[in-house]
């Protein structure tokens, strides 16, 4: 019995590179390299060029190889559909199709496109193809999830005009805490932000000296103070208009980042 055709999409890490003169075994940051037994030059020829088109020509490297191989019913015409936008969400990771058997592996940002491009790639086949969805979240987004998850959109509130944190923002801290001591270790930065009303330099002053409230209380609940930094951004990134008070109520906020 003749093995079926193959395909597999390699998905490099995103950021962009030079073209190399031969084609390596894993693909180099952002090439996508493509392997497998195809049927025919017509096959391949149409794989490449729907992935030069969703990638660009100057990305794609093609290891396919042609030779005596069973295609199923409809298979190239399955394997476009496959090679759909959504694949740009993914990178480190790849695609393999075997026969009626699909597999995708690889990171995204977050829960939603994992399950949407699962969705996506079911949708797309007929009930004979079997699809593994090894897809992850990236551990930063997922962590980031976790925190902002937390805060909830809460402010965490401090007396007027000081770094004194009101016992309202001392609950919410109590949570955020509880979630950092998860992180394992990992750097979080901790933001400081004002309204615009005042001097700019003295609300960045005052922001840097919240941020740093933060962090040395989240220490005397365990958080190592090594990893959580500090900044203050003063009036400088609003997310509401400073012109009402509910606006200026929101741009007086901490900030809770994972660090990169």
């Amino acid at each position: 019995m003749k093995p079926f055709a193959t395909l597999l999409l390699m998905l490099a890490a995103t950021a962009p590179c030079h073209a190399q003169a031969q084609a390596p075994q894993t693909p180099m940051p952002g090439q996508i390299l493509v392997t497998g037994t195809l049927a025919d030059e017509a096959g391949k020829a149409a794989v490449l060029a729907r992935l030069r088109e969703l990638y660009g020509a100057e990305r794609v490297v093609d290891q396919i190889a042609i030779g005596t191989v069973a295609v199923p019913a409809n298979w190239n015409a399955y394997v476009q559909k496959l090679i759909a936008p959504n694949l740009k969400l993914i990178s480190r990771g790849q695609i393999s199709i075997d026969g009626n058997n699909v597999s995708v592996r690889g990171e995204v940002a977050n829960e939603a496109q994992r399950q949407q491009i699962a969705s996506d790639i079911a949708t797309s086949l007929n009930p004979t193809y079997t699809v593994n969805n090894g897809l992850r979240v990236r551990a930063a987004e997922a962590e980031q999830g976790l925190l902002d998850a937390a805060l909830d959109k809460r402010i965490i509130e401090f007396d007027s005009g000081k770094a004194s944190i009101t016992p309202a923002g001392l609950a919410i801290l109590d949570e955020m805490a509880a979630v950092m001591l998860k992180l394992r270790g990992r750097k979080v930065e901790v933001i400081g932000h004002t309204d615009d009303t005042g001097l700019r330099a003295s609300n960045v002053a005052l922001s840097q000296a919240r941020a740093e409230a933060v962090r040395a209380y989240l220490a005397s609940k365990g958080v190592v103070a090594d990893s959580v930094l500090v900044s203050g951004q003063g009036p400088d990134r609003p997310v509401a208009s400073n012109a009402t008070a509910d606006g200026r109520a929101r741009n007086r906020r901490i900030e809770f980042r994972i660090a990169q």
